[in-house]
C-alpha cells in the first residue's frame, strides 16, 4: 500500500504548575516562601528522515503528545522540562493545519526541521511573588496549557523528472530500461497502481530521479481513474517526459487529453517544461513515424520517437533528460512557515458560564480552572487573588448579563462563592 495523505493530532506539553511551600529550617529566622516553578512543557517538531518512504506509520497511530512539564516542589526545587517530541516523516511530505488550510511546513530535504506546536510555560512558584512589602505570599502560578493542532500531512514524491502518458504508454517498460527499477509491467490498464521511482545515472556518474505516474485518463483531474490521486507528486519534478503511445488510433488527442488534465489540475503543471516520446515506434511503419514526429513537432519544441521495447534512441533521449536535469533548477513552493505558534493555543482567557441550578452559576475555562486547580479555599490571600483575576478577566460582569444576585451560588472547579453585588446592598 502507497500511502500519501494522513491526518493526525498533535499536542505539546503543558507547563508545571508553580509550587506554594515555605522554609522550615531549624536556623533560618522567620524561614520564608520556598515554592519553586513548574517546568516547561515539551515542544513537537517534525524532522524529514530519509529512511521513511510513506506515511503508513500514521495510519497505526493519529495522536503525538509532547511531555509535559513537572510541577514545582517545596524547598525551591524546580519542576523538570518535558522533553521534546521529534515525528519523524518522509523526506517531501507537506504539512498543512486542518483549521486554517495553511500550510505550514515543506519539509523537502533531509534533516529538515520545524517546530508546530511550542510547550507550554511552567508556572512560578510563591518563591518569586515574594517583595520587600509582601514576604509571605501565599499564591502561585498555574502552568500553561498544550497546544493542540489537528494536521493533514501529505507526501510528494522527491523526483527530478516525470513521467505522463495514457495507461499502456510503456512508461513503466521506459524506466526499467533507463534506470534499475523493476516495476510490474503488463498489457492491461492501470497496471501501475503506486508511483514507482528509478535512479537513472548521468555520464558524469552522478543521478537524477525519475517517476513513472500512474496513468492518467481523462477526467482525471474530477477523479477519474488512478491519475488524480498522484497528479500532486509532479509538481516537486523539474520537467515532464510525456510517452506518446503511437500505436493508438489518435496519439494526438491522447496527447492533448493529458496535457489539459494537468492544466485542470494547476496552472503550475500546465507550465512544467515538457519532453515528448513518440514510443513504440518498433510496431508502425517508418513512414507512419516521420508524420506523427512532423505533426508533434508543431506542438512541442523537443520530440524523440524511441522503442522503449527495443531500446531504439533510448540513450539519446536519456542523456538529453540528464542534460536538462542540470539546466532546470528544483522547483520552489511559496508559503509562510513563521507563523505566531502561540495563534494556535486554545484561547486561554476564554469562559463559559451555565446556570446549573436556580441558584448557581458554573464558571468553565482553560485559564479559569488551571488557576482554581491551585487556589486553596482556606487561604483568603489565595482565594482574593483568584477574585480580581476573574474580575480583570469580566467574568462577574458576564454573570451579571445572566442574571446572577447578592446570595447566589458561583462554582469554579472545586471552589464555591456566594456572590455579593454591592449594588444590590445599597
Amino acid at each position: 500500500m502507497f500511502l500519501d495523505k494522513s491526518k493526525i493530532k498533535i499536542v505539546s506539553g503543558h507547563g508545571g504548575n508553580g509550587m506554594v511551600a515555605w522554609r522550615r529550617e531549624k536556623y533560618v529566622d522567620k524561614g520564608g516562601p520556598a515554592g519553586g516553578d513548574g517546568g516547561l512543557g515539551g515542544d513537537v517538531y517534525f524532522i524529514a528522515d530519509e529512511n521513511m518512504s510513506t506515511l503508513m506509520d500514521f495510519k497505526y497511530k493519529s495522536v503525538f503528545k509532547a511531555e509535559a512539564g513537572v510541577n514545582g516542589r517545596s524547598k525551591g526545587q524546580h519542576g523538570r522540562c518535558g522533553k521534546d517530541l521529534y515525528v519523524k516523516v518522509p523526506v517531501g511530505t507537506m504539512i498543512r493545519d486542518l483549521k486554517t488550510g495553511k500550510l505550514i511546513a515543506d519539509l523537502a530535504n533531509t534533516a529538515d526541521t520545524v517546530l508546530v506546536a511550542k510547550g507550554g510555560r511552567g508556572g512560578r512558584g510563591n518563591a518569586r511573588f515574594a517583595t520587600s512589602q509582601k514576604r509571605a505570599p501565599q499564591f502561585c502560578e498555574p502552568g500553561e496549557p498544550a497546544i493542540e493542532r489537528d494536521l493533514e500531512l501529505e507526501l510528494k514524491l522527491i523526483a527530478d523528472v516525470g513521467l505522463l502518458g495514457m495507461p499502456n504508454a510503456g512508461k513503466s517498460t521506459f524506466i526499467s530500461v533507463i534506470s534499475s527499477a523493476k516495476p510490474k509491467i503488463a498489457d492491461y490498464p492501470f497496471t501501475t497502481l503506486i508511483p514507482n521511482l528509478g535512479v537513472v545515472t548521468k555520464p558524469t556518474g552522478d543521478g537524477f530521479v525519475v517517476a513513472d505516474i500512474p496513468g492518467l485518463i481523462e477526467g482525471a483531474s474530477e477523479g477519474v481513474g488512478l491519475g488524480h490521486e498522484f497528479l500532486r507528486h509532479v509538481e516537486r519534478c523539474r520537467f515532464l517526459v510525456h510517452i506518446v503511445d503511437l500505436t493508438q488510433d489518435n496519439p494526438m488527442e491522447n496527447y492533448n487529453k493529458i496535457n489539459n488534465e494537468l492544466k485542470k489540475h494547476s496552472e503550475r503543471l500546465a507550465d512544467l517544461y515538457q519532453i515528448v516520446a513518440l514510443n513504440k515506434i518498433d510496431a508502425i511503419e517508418k513512414e507512419t513515424i516521420e508524420e506523427y514526429f512532423e505533426q508533434f513537432r508543431a506542438v512541442a519544441k523537443d520530440v524523440f520517437v524511441i522503442s522503449a521495447a527495443t531500446g531504439e534512441n533510448v540513450e539519446i533521449l536519456k542523456n538529453f533528460m540528464a542534460q536538462k536535469v542540470d539546466e532546470i533548477p528544483k522547483p520552489t513552493f511559496d508559503f509562510d512557515i513563521k507563523e505566531d505558534l502561540d495563534a494556535y493555543n486554545n484561547d486561554d482567557s476564554e469562559f463559559e458560564i451555565v446556570k446549573t441550578e436556580k441558584n448557581t452559576f458554573a464558571v468553565f475555562g482553560g485559564k479559569i480552572k488551571r488557576l482554581a486547580n491551585v487556589t486553596d479555599s482556606r487561604n483568603l490571600e489565595q482565594v482574593l487573588r483568584l477574585q480580581n483575576i476573574l474580575t480583570n478577566m469580566g467574568v462577574f460582569k458576564t454573570l451579571k448579563k445572566y442574571g446572577i444576585k447578592t446570595g447566589d451560588t458561583v462554582v469554579v472547579e472545586h471552589l464555591e462563592f456566594t456572590h455579593y453585588d454591592e449594588e444590590d446592598g445599597k
